[in-house]
């Protein structure tokens, strides 16, 4: 059974480990500098920083969440955006993502922010199977400033 909580400060090797995995998938690396800084955010009180989420199966860190709440300029209430889900390959299948997804739903809910959202490349086939049973596909395209 999964189990997720808030991430906590002895969370940071594993942490670290499940974060580089999830950013290697996105053929993505980072320096320390950023780990560091994106780590001290999670567990910070600023409510304009990110919020984690550690899944464990059996007492071992197996996935982890990010989300942050903010303003939408079409409503009154906060929104949530999950920026980063990820669960280890060993246990993919077993329900993790979906814990890790309606644990931000209920974080979300607490805080009185009814709308969640979060993006995926398409070409994340076996995500996309969880996130089309969690979610609502959109018809929005993202476009970003070019570099």
């Amino acid at each position: 059974m999964t189990n997720v909580r808030p991430l906590t400060a002895t969370d940071k090797p594993e942490w670290v480990r499940l974060w580089r995995a999830y950013l290697a998938f996105y053929q993505t690396e980072l320096s320390p500098e950023i780990y560091d800084t994106y780590f001290e955010r999670l567990l910070g009180d600023d409510p304009q920083d990110f919020h984690g989420l550690i899944a464990e199966v059996d007492g071992k860190p197996v996935g982890l969440a990010h989300y942050v709440f903010h303003r939408h300029g079409w409503k009154v209430e906060n929104t949530c955006y999950l920026q980063d889900v990820y669960a280890d390959l060993n246990v993919r299948g077993q329900g993790v993502g979906r814990a890790l997804i309606e644990a931000v739903y209920s974080e979300a809910d607490i805080a009185n922010a009814p709308s969640v959202y979060w993006l995926t490349q398409d070409f994340n086939a076996q995500a996309r199977k969880l996130y089309d049973r969690v979610g609502t596909l959109s018809p929005f395209i993202k476009y970003t400033r070019p570099l």
